[in-house]
């Protein structure tokens, strides 16, 4: 029996959390899929690998070509940090409606504001008028 090489890519696929588990094994490659529903934490993560790796059903092999890889821990802890860095908001249509949900917000903001000036205006007149109703006749 060789090597066997496995890594879990964990990544958003609206609405769920999903997780991807590749064995690569005698140069062959099988993947298991698992949603995970909300974002799951490390804990999480690891938890599920230790307790439910073994009962995943991965696909049919399929061929695939093994690279020889031997990176530098130091070089591969980095690419890890730069890869966590990179998760910002989820897809590019979601980057794309974020300016428009911003300008939404503003708009919104700024109709509360001239409304709730309007309404204390408005209760401003009716206490002057409620005044000079009272000294009318005196």
């Amino acid at each position: 029996m060789g090597e066997v090489w496995c890594r879990l890519i964990v990544c958003f696929e609206d609405p769920f959390w999903v997780g991807v588990f590749e064995r690569i094994q005698d140069g062959k490659l099988a993947a298991a899929k698992v949603t995970f529903g909300s974002e799951p934490k490390d804990y999480e993560v690891s938890e599920f690998i230790l307790r439910r790796y073994y009962s995943l059903q991965f696909s049919p092999a399929v061929e695939t070509a093994v690279k020889e890889m031997k990176k530098n821990p130091k070089r591969m802890q980095r690419d890890v940090k730069r890869q966590m860095e990179n998760t910002g908001i989820g897809t590019k249509s979601q980057q794309a409606l974020k300016p428009q949900q911003e300008q939404n917000k503003k708009m919104r903001k700024e109709k509360s504001r001239e409304k709730k000036l309007a309404e204390s205006e408005r209760r401003f007149e009716m206490k002057q008028q409620k005044k000079k109703e009272k000294h009318r006749g005196r």
